[in-house]
């Protein structure tokens, strides 16, 4: 197995699920936001505010790039990532995607928990920001339903739960791997 890269919303539990992941197949987890921050020494809001976001996505697909050739890698990307240039095939060839899947109304739950500063969703509250992520989400769907897995993540609220999913993911990315040997 090469590595999985993680794809789905903000805030839909890529970083919770992938250091999961990674501990139960024995790969090291990667968030390819953290990896830019470290690389770059600024934080994505000061990335994003210096340079835009045309220059963020620019340095995110490069250092996607870099990252998802890896081996024995579990790989979040941000919610953004699959979205812009090649990255989606990319992604694909590279390893096994992954899409977590999560409803507007689990990723505004999720928000409300978070401690994250997120550019694109900066002065965005209540109703307002419930319809930005529901039209956003819309947009970046097609996207990320090219990932060759998909799972559902609305009902992570408990560490049994997560746990649980860890599990059914790691024995279909095993099924999956094996699949591909045979052809």
């Amino acid at each position: 197995m090469k590595s999985i890269i993680l794809f789905g919303y903000m805030c839909a539990g890529k970083t919770t699920v992938g250091r999961n992941l990674a501990k139960s197949l024995g790969f090291n987890f990667y968030d390819l936001d953290w990896y830019i921050e470290d690389r770059y020494h600024k934080r994505i809001p000061e990335i994003f505010a210096e340079q835009g976001e045309e220059m963020f996505r620019n340095l995110e697909r490069r250092m996607l790039h870099e990252v998802a050739q890896f081996e024995n890698i579990v790989l979040a990307c941000g919610g953004g990532t699959p979205c812009f240039s090649d990255n989606v095939d990319f992604a694909n060839q590279c390893g096994t995607t992954v899409y977590l899947k999560a409803s507007p109304h689990t990723i505004v739950q999720h928000l409300k928990l978070s401690h994250t500063v997120r550019p694109l969703l900066k002065n965005k509250q209540g109703q307002e920001l419930y319809d930005f992520i529901t039209s956003q989400l819309a947009e970046r769907e097609p996207y990320y339903e090219k990932a060759q897995l998909t799972f559902n993540v609305d009902v992570l609220d408990s560490f049994d739960k997560i746990n649980g999913l860890v599990n059914h993911i790691t024995e279909v990315l095993i099924a999956h791997d094996h699949g591909k040997m045979e052809n």
